[in-house]
């Protein structure tokens, strides 16, 4: 793995914007000034460094602590692609779910915390002791995501919505 002064030594990271870019040639596709990375299908930002491919909230972690990452990196606005320092930190995976913001792709109703009921609409959240908390019955889909919300702030720790 690479170590904090090598990746110094080929990439300059802007904490204020959170973009790399190249300080050193490693290949022929590579220009010094050039962006690092692609954005993913999944929306992170990944690039291969020295033949192994990482993502680059991870490697910012690195080059402003001088370690790796002990957890998940979170995303604290929920934006995977926004890689400025104050919106990364180092947390559990437990609290880096707890500040997930959209719904699973099998969500018929596409709101976090929300499912269909008939005609009508539950809200429920998983508590970190692992229970399924039934929340209520509501007319809409977002009096239902609003009740949600309002109890994963209360619940999660890692939330930051």
């Amino acid at each position: 793995m690479i170590d904090q002064a090598t990746l110094k030594e080929l990439l300059h990271y802007d904490p204020d914007t959170g973009v790399f870019t190249w300080i050193k040639t490693t290949s022929n596709r590579v220009k010094i000034g050039d962006r690092v990375g692609n954005v993913m299908k999944a929306g992170y930002i990944e690039a291969r460094i020295l033949g192994k491919r990482t993502y680059l909230h991870r490697l910012a972690h690195l080059y402003m602590t001088g370690k790796w990452p002990e957890g998940d990196v979170d995303h604290i606005n929920g934006d995977r692609a926004d890689n400025r320092w104050h919106n990364l930190r180092d947390v559990s995976r437990r609290t880096n779910l707890q500040n997930r913001r959209s719904s699973h792709s099998r969500s018929s109703v596409g709101l976090l915390g929300v499912a269909c009921n008939g005609d009508r609409y539950r809200a429920q959240i998983k508590l970190p002791t692992g229970k399924t908390k039934y929340i209520g019955l509501y007319d809409t889909p977002e009096e239902a995501h609003e009740a949600y919300l309002m109890a994963k702030r209360k619940h999660h720790e890692g939330c930051t919505i």
